[in-house]
């Protein structure tokens, strides 16, 4: 498909994938394919379109009758697979529009107006493409769990479903021809995080208008970089030269909530909004390689200085970090937490360890990647508010024996010394995926979401796709070559702690259609037609530690469905069984998936809906004048708007019973 023709999504999956990591580390395949049978391997070698073996519709319903027989923790009727312009959800359920693009956020915002938008306006409205969502109950409420605090990430931006009469907009094919600065200037105001006050009232949820509590998140809103590499001269510019002051944050994906009441937001495709080009002999060259820097995805560079490498090469540096934010205070500076490191961070999950440290999980998210996790020196439970500051990042090593360990990275340890260009723990931090290289990181087929479950104390690990892997690349963990549906790793801690130095690891579900033998995937046989899924993205655990996964990929001409949530047996005799539960409309993808203490709602975000097919070849380019649907208003006056979603059980009660 010819560039012009590409959503943005996709545009932006090639781009964020196209494997910056060129060390000789083993990939997780290596690794898988030294523990597993050859022969079963030999199978997940094989072109997807090899074999289109489909099992017979006898095979079918003895696997639905299975189903029916199998002990189940998700009792609730699922979901057709299919794709619609509409959003459906598992019977017994509502599944409710809380707020979307455009919908005011600050008190006194403007409505929305799709024809006559401004940066100021957008400024003070919801931004778009909302991603991660986390919710906080309000101190003192009566209902914990009706009334709180909703954040969001807001993670990119498609212009041509944004803007009327504009067109998709790239380098390549248009450069930019239809972007000015004001365009630019709304782009960056519908970047960032919105917080919300939200309350449940006669069991429908509504945002609380002109809330002391709201706030708006933008590329603009001053920050501060805090942690080892704070002030480091590697993140002075021109306009900062102290280093710890910088403006905004870009490409928030996932991220995750702390229990002393924080919001932690993650920079992912920060290489997006970067043009320019360094001299061939400047010193950030090989880290801004290894970060697919500049990627010229926005026209930002030509309206903004910073965003040009050639004039700002420490810029970038300023970017790619995990963000801790007070959603209780409007007020308070948001803070560039460096010592968790900087990657295309997916997610910033945590967990409390026997030691009573706080164990935050993290993926960078770009195919032959690592997983981290970072440990604090201090306790959960000290009150320190910079207690992310301080602590050690790890990078995982999977061994072909199902073990695997968590590796530091520590200025001075190892490789990590002035012989190998680090002079610092500030050049680890910022140089984070050079450190890990060389360490011997085993390389991951896109890892994303990493989420512990705080009942078993098991560690699952979304790994998305990786259709970069060639057989010969195929090892332990990552067992197929051209890994198109990808699949989820489950770890479990030494000892049961979150901050001990080894795991154990096993594959829990290679994704894909079980009914193509070629695919290899190992869904449970008791998974009906509806159930199976590929490109796991984002997870969420219950409270009764149940894991739910959302998808990203997904389309009616790769896999016959749209992306959606499923729910995923893990332990028992329906281990690995997948049932769906939510299916979003054509075109969008499904993000940010969070519960109430309670689990009585389901909170989930619907991200670019209306974009085309690019899978199919008849896809029309998707624009603003004609979108693939105008959900949710179905308002022929109006675009497709991202969308967060309520889902609660018909009547009451926990979801997804």
């Amino acid at each position: 498909m010819t560039q012009p023709t590409r959503t943005r999504s996709q545009a932006a999956e090639a781009a964020e994938d196209a494997g910056s990591n060129p060390s000789p580390n083993a990939t997780f395949g290596d690794v898988v394919a030294a523990r597993f049978d050859r022969r079963d391997l030999l199978r997940g070698l094989l072109g997807v379109g090899a074999i289109a073996a489909v099992v017979t519709p006898r095979a079918l319903a003895a696997g639905s009758a299975q189903a029916a027989e199998t002990p189940t923790r998700f009792p609730f009727a699922e979901i057709e697979a299919g794709s619609d312009t509409h959003h459906h959800v598992a019977a017994g359920h509502d599944a409710e529009i809380l707020i979307r693009w455009g919908d005011p956020v600050l008190p006194g915002a403007p409505a929305f107006d799709p024809y006559n938008q401004s940066a100021a306006a957008q400024a003070q409205q919801f931004g778009y493409n909302n991603d991660f969502v986390g919710y906080f109950p309000m101190p003192g409420a009566a209902d914990p769990a009706g009334h709180g605090l909703l954040v969001i990430n807001h993670e990119y931006t498609n212009e041509e479903l944004m803007f009327p009469g504009l067109g998709r907009q790239d380098i390549k094919s248009v450069a930019f021809a239809g972007m000015t600065q004001a365009l630019v200037d709304i782009e960056m105001a519908a970047h960032g995080g919105s917080v919300i006050e939200i309350k449940r009232t006669a069991g429908r949820w509504a945002v609380v208008p002109d809330s002391r509590y709201a706030r708006r998140i933008t590329v603009e809103t001053p920050m501060v970089l805090s942690g080892p590499a704070a002030g480091a001269e590697r993140l002075r510019t021109a306009a900062d030269p102290t280093g710890r002051a910088v403006h905004g944050m870009i490409n928030n994906c996932a991220g995750g909530t702390t229990p002393w009441g924080t919001w932690l937001t993650c920079e992912e495709n920060i290489n997006y909004y970067f043009s320019g080009a360094l001299p061939p002999d400047s010193p950030e060259a090989a880290n801004h390689k290894r970060f697919n820097l500049p990627n010229s995805a926005y026209a930002w560079g030509r309206f903004h200085e910073r965003f040009d490498i050639s004039k700002t090469p420490h810029e970038p540096n300023r970017f790619g970090w995990v963000v801790e934010i007070d959603p209780f205070d409007p007020t308070a500076t948001p803070k560039k937490r460096t010592a968790m490191g900087r990657f295309k961070h997916e997610g910033a999950a945590g967990i409390i360890a026997k030691t009573g440290q706080y164990v935050v999980y993290q993926g960078d998210d770009e195919r032959f990647d690592y997983i981290y996790k970072f440990v604090t020196t201090g306790r959960a439970e000290s009150g320190d508010r910079d207690l992310l500051d301080s602590g050690t990042l790890h990078v995982a090593r999977f061994d072909t024996d199902g073990r695997g360990a968590w590796m530091p990275l520590v200025f001075g340890q190892g490789p990590l010394t002035p012989q190998n260009g680090f002079h610092s723990q500030a050049d680890v931090l910022i140089g984070t995926r050079l450190a890990a290289d060389l360490l011997g990181a085993t390389k991951m087929d896109r890892p994303e979401d990493v989420e512990a479950n705080p009942k078993t104390g098991k560690v699952y690990v979304m790994l998305t796709n990786n259709g970069k892997r060639t057989p010969d690349q195929v090892d332990a963990v990552n067992p197929r070559a051209d890994n198109r549906f990808g699949h989820i790793v489950e770890l479990t801690p030494d000892a049961d702690d979150h901050a001990a130095l080894g795991f154990g690891w096993e594959i829990l579900v290679r994704c894909g259609d079980p009914a193509i033998a070629a695919v290899g995937a190992t869904f449970s046989s008791a998974t009906t037609r509806n159930g199976w899924f590929g490109m796991p993205d984002n997870c969420a655990v219950d409270g009764q530690g149940r894991l739910w996964v959302a998808t990203d990929g997904n389309s009616p001409a790769r896999t016959g469905r749209a992306d959606g949530i499923w729910a995923l047996e893990t332990d028992g005799q329906g281990r690995g069984t997948g049932k769906h539960f939510f299916r979003v409309p054509c075109g969008a993808e499904m993000c940010g998936p969070y519960f109430t203490p309670d689990d009585t709602t389901f909170f989930v975000a619907v991200q670019h809906p209306g974009e085309a097919d690019e899978d199919d070849p008849k896809a029309v380019p998707a624009t603003f004048e004609a979108p693939s649907t105008r959900w949710p208003d179905f308002d022929p006056a109006l675009p497709p708007r991202p969308a967060v979603l309520t889902i609660t059980r018909r009547g009451g009660g926990r979801v997804g019973t």
